[in-house]
């Protein structure tokens, strides 16, 4: 429920004209609203690669700003519920939500590869499964955001569609 009190103007009479002031019947809130939360996501490159018992992502950064916020929310944040999200035009065409894993964080130069595996045979092919399913909505120019305890940390296409050359082509 909302914090936000209603209140209409005619049952607030003013005190200039002989009447008493009346008190809204609700109490006033405890702290003010909040408004949105907003962040600038880091933009990278990625790329989906399967590894024994699960999958890799590595997220890689030209810019040196944004590989270091990217390489600083990953490092806070990892140890915790890795989830991608595949959109096309603003709409969410696939989200894996990787709870059958155990994901880590590992910096490179140029960002980072998050590790996500599982011991269990079963788990380990449903985060490879995961694995396909985002290079290929990727490789459909998905844009594609992972999100570390539901917290973006980079976002992106595959190095296909990001290179010059290649998105020319399409």
């Amino acid at each position: 429920m909302s914090s936000t009190m209603m209140m209409d103007r005619a049952s607030m009479a003013m005190p200039a004209m002989g009447m008493p002031a009346m008190a809204p019947s609700t109490g006033m809130p405890a702290t003010m609203p909040v408004g949105p939360n907003y962040m600038m996501v880091p933009r990278c490159t990625m790329k989906f690669e399967k590894c024994a018992g699960g999958m890799k992502i590595h997220c890689t950064c030209d810019d040196s700003v944004a590989c270091g916020m990217m390489q600083n929310l990953c490092m806070m944040l990892q140890g915790g519920l890795c989830t991608c999200c595949c959109t096309l035009n603003g709409m969410t065409v696939c989200m894996c939500s990787l709870t059958m894993g155990l994901c880590t964080c590992e910096m490179t130069d140029k960002g980072c590869t998050i590790t996500c595996t599982s011991g269990d045979a079963k788990c380990a092919a449903m985060i490879q499964a995961c694995c396909e399913c985002l290079q290929a909505c990727c490789d459909a120019g998905c844009c594609c955001t992972v999100m570390l305890n539901n917290t973006p940390c980079c976002c992106g296409c595959t190095a296909a569609m990001g290179s010059g050359k290649a998105a020319k082509a399409r």
